[in-house]
């Protein structure tokens, strides 16, 4: 790969990471959801999140 087509890609953002204690009802609750749409919990996290983000006016 050339110099040029480097500096032409953006650099790829480090995902934050957090400790997350939850109730292991709603675990399981998310581990299920997760499954029903082909995610990882951590993903399904995520889609939750931006999910409430957007209700509330606040994306990213």
């Amino acid at each position: 790969m050339s110099p040029q087509s480097d500096a032409s890609r953006p650099a790829k953002r480090e995902a934050k990471k957090v400790l997350l204690r939850l109730d292991p009802d709603v675990h399981a609750a998310i581990a299920k959801w997760a499954a029903d749409d082909l995610r990882s919990i951590n993903g399904q996290l995520e889609y939750a999140l931006r999910l409430a983000l957007k209700q509330v006016g606040r994306e990213p």
